[in-house]
């Protein structure tokens, strides 16, 4: 009989809010993997019954085909338990690897009927509290079907590097603790969304943002911020040293676009600094995604002086590449992975700290940003290398358009949106092929972070269900019964309050049945109910006055 291939995950993959490269990744990959459609479902477990209603609406606008054969269950996260009991899934994959990923992996341990593999992607990777996220993988209940996607070498070598230490800080051995394999899978771009645009398009694209046609055009984009993105004075140095060697930049135009904050003061910085220099700036506050077709249209190269640690991949370097321009980048985390210097563009050394004690000990205590924005000023980017290839693009146009060419060439053959689905789709493939340990062993071992309520609590209520408490039904549970009353159920249990089984229920405690007995009797009458739920319902009963403690006789 043939055993439907089921992807599972977490996490909604599409959301709103400001334009950030995580959202955007993530949304790209469930493009991509719903194009490619490898799997003959796909299953979402939301944190909440609105999310849930909202993210089925998403999937169906956005995903009508396979909508339409309905590939797509979305479900809630207490609908896990029952989910994972009943369903073979060929993979769990989640947006993001610290939100939970190790816990998924606890849960799957203790619940699912199959060991299917678990995966995760990295982001930013240095806000002080991943520390503590970053730890919840090292435990005994990850196996070798759990990896954690890096998207770049140098993202990988960071998470290697925060397990070694938090190893070494608590004393975790390898066996006892396992950790996730560390996969390497870059984020991709979409080839057809980007293309040069021909001599009229580029024409109208410089006239609606007022640029001469003769001019020369570096493009910055990303989010416009010295603190969590990048420093622009480097640049305006690289431009300094362009004009004291006698070149002529009175046609070069600097244009940096991307998210901004209204507010933000460096935006005046950057005005001033421009006029000081006297370089012509354009500066494209949150720009649509038609605009941003435009201004990597008008370009004749794109630049990103990236020094800021929460920068891991790189993903406008691969829409420059797309769009057929020579990348200026700095030779920073995983840009060194996508620009290949000499042939797609440049990138300019850099120089960081090689200890970094006194910021170690303050970063918890402080918020991110001000944290980055002092790593990043210790992060030179090389100024004289930047004036060279600043230089190189004024000097030679040709050239520089032969690294665009190049480098559309390198994005489409290694970082295509399809080739990184189908680089996950290995990696499952791998991955499900592992060996795990004993299968009762696993669902017995908790994580350690696991807060068992019932035990740590027990001393709230004054006493705990027994068998030595019988329980019978009461005037209401009869109507109930008889289907003369209804109890109030929340919305929010209404897929875990079964009134079949409280019926079940009160009809079983009519003659009175130890409170204990007369849940696993409620489990044995009720498919699909187990025991701890029937305990649940129990004391959901007694709690609604559909059940009450027996007297003894007088």
């Amino acid at each position: 009989m043939y055993a439907p291939r089921i992807f599972a995950t977490l996490d909604p993959f599409i959301e709103g809010a400001d334009i950030m490269g995580r959202k955007v990744a993530n949304a790209a990959f469930l493009d991509a993997l719903a194009r490619r459609d490898p799997f003959d479902a796909y299953h979402f477990f939301m944190p909440s019954e609105r999310e849930r209603q909202s993210q089925e609406g998403l999937l169906t606008a956005r995903y009508p085909t396979l909508a339409g054969r309905g590939a797509f269950k979305v479900l809630t996260r207490q609908d896990l338990p029952a989910a994972l009991g009943a369903t073979d899934y060929a993979v769990f994959h989640l947006s993001d690897c610290l939100t939970a990923q190790a816990r998924l992996a606890a849960a799957r341990n203790a619940l699912s009927r199959a060991i299917f593999p678990i995966t995760g992607g990295i982001h930013s990777l240095s806000y002080a509290q991943y520390q503590r996220d970053f730890l919840a993988h090292l435990a005994p209940t990850t196996t070798r079907r759990d990896a954690i996607v890096c998207t770049s070498t140098a993202g990988r070598e960071a998470v290697s590097a925060l397990f070694d230490a938090l190893r070494r800080g608590y004393g975790l051995s390898p066996e006892a603790y396992p950790a996730p394999e560390l996969a390497l899978i870059p984020l991709g771009v979409e080839p057809d969304d980007w293309r040069r645009l021909d001599g009229r398009e580029r024409a109208q694209a410089r006239a609606a943002w007022g640029i001469a046609h003769q001019a020369t055009v570096l493009l910055v984009f990303g989010r416009v911020s010295h603190s969590s993105k990048m420093d622009l004075i480097p640049l305006f140095r690289a431009v300094q040293r362009l004009i004291a060697s006698g070149l002529d930049v009175s046609n070069l135009v600097l244009v940096v676009a991307g998210w901004t904050d209204d507010d933000d003061p460096f935006l005046g910085t950057l005005a001033a600094l421009a006029a000081n220099v006297g370089l012509r700036l354009v500066l494209a506050r949150r720009p649509d995604e038609a605009a941003k077709r435009q201004l990597f249209g008008l370009a004749e190269a794109f630049v990103s002086l990236a020094d800021n640690p929460q920068e891991t991949f790189g993903l406008t370097l691969l829409e420059a590449m797309a769009a057929c321009l020579p990348v200026i980048a700095s030779d920073y985390d995983g840009y060194r992975d996508i620009v290949a210097p000499g042939r797609t563009g440049w990138l300019l050394p850099t120089l960081g700290l090689p200890r970094s004690p006194a910021r170690d000990v303050l970063a918890p205590l402080c918020y991110d940003n001000h944290t980055h924005l002092r790593l990043a000023q210790a992060t030179a980017v090389s100024v004289p290398a930047l004036a060279e290839a600043l230089a190189a693009v004024l000097g030679d146009p040709e050239q520089a358009r032969a690294m665009g060419e190049a480098g559309r060439e390198r994005a489409v053959a290694q970082f295509s949106w399809d080739a990184c689905v189908d680089r996950h789709l290995e990696l499952w493939e791998r991955l499900a092929a592992q060996p795990v340990p004993d299968r009762d062993r696993l669902a017995a071992t908790a994580h350690p972070w696991t807060l068992a309520y019932g035990e740590v609590f027990v001393g709230y209520p004054s006493g705990r269900l027994n068998d030595d408490l019988r329980l019978v039904w009461t005037r209401a549970g009869q109507a109930v019964y008889h289907r003369q009353d209804f109890p109030v159920i929340y919305a929010e249990l209404s897929r875990e309050v079964r009134t079949e089984a409280l019926r079940v229920l009160v009809f079983l405690a009519r003659g009175g049945c130890p409170g204990l007995t007369l849940a696993r009797r409620l489990a044995a009458a009720v498919p699909g109910l187990d025991e701890a739920a029937a305990v649940w319902h129990v004391l959901w009963a007694l709690k609604q006055d559909l059940l009450e403690v027996q007297k003894e006789p007088a």
